[in-house]
């Protein structure tokens, strides 16, 4: 297979990650619940993380239902998305120093690198939905979160991760035809 071959396969395998921004879904859905709580922003802040533990898992069954494989072992292009994550994983350093240094912004930085690493998805499943909310996610997350409290910015990316699942089905449509 060519590389747009791959391409295409992998949009149609792996749902254009679906199963992953279901989940992120649910995530932000916990993280808001955690930011609406009246305790220390250090214990908030590393409730916030563990709300991040379940992606895989969720993901996992999620994919389940929906007839994905989210590890696509079959297309080389599958590792290739994998290390697209593994960017955020490594900026997740600056969010941790930002735990200590400004705890009260930590979820609007955590929300501002969930929102850019999604960038590279945009190239993966030729998708403009990704590349909207890539660009978007962070602009709105710094916004809020120089305005309102971490509870306002989970609660707007919880929104914004339904509407991403909803473009992301009507951007699939073209391929299940």
């Amino acid at each position: 297979m060519d590389l747009d071959q791959l391409r295409d396969d992998i949009i149609q395998s792996q749902k254009k990650g679906l199963p992953f921004i279901m989940t992120s879904v649910v995530i932000w859905f916990l993280i808001a619940c955690v930011a609406s709580l009246n305790i220390s922003f250090n214990i908030k802040n590393i409730m916030v993380f563990i709300c991040s533990c379940p992606l895989m898992p969720l993901a996992w069954i999620i994919g389940k239902k929906l007839g994905v494989n989210i590890f696509a072992e079959d297309n080389e292009l599958g590792q290739l998305g994998f290390l697209f994550t593994l960017n955020q994983v490594i900026y997740l350093l600056i969010v941790m120093w930002v735990l200590n240094a400004v705890p009260e912004k930590m979820i609007m930085v955590y929300a501002m690198v969930f929102g850019a690493h999604l960038l590279p998805y945009s190239w993966l499943y030729k998708s403009n939905a990704y590349k909207i909310f890539a660009i978007i996610i962070p602009i709105i997350s710094l916004i809020l979160g120089m305005i309102f409290n971490g509870f306002v910015v989970a609660s707007v990316l919880c929104v914004l991760e339904i509407f991403l699942v909803l473009t992301l089905k009507n951007e699939m449509k073209a391929y299940e035809k």
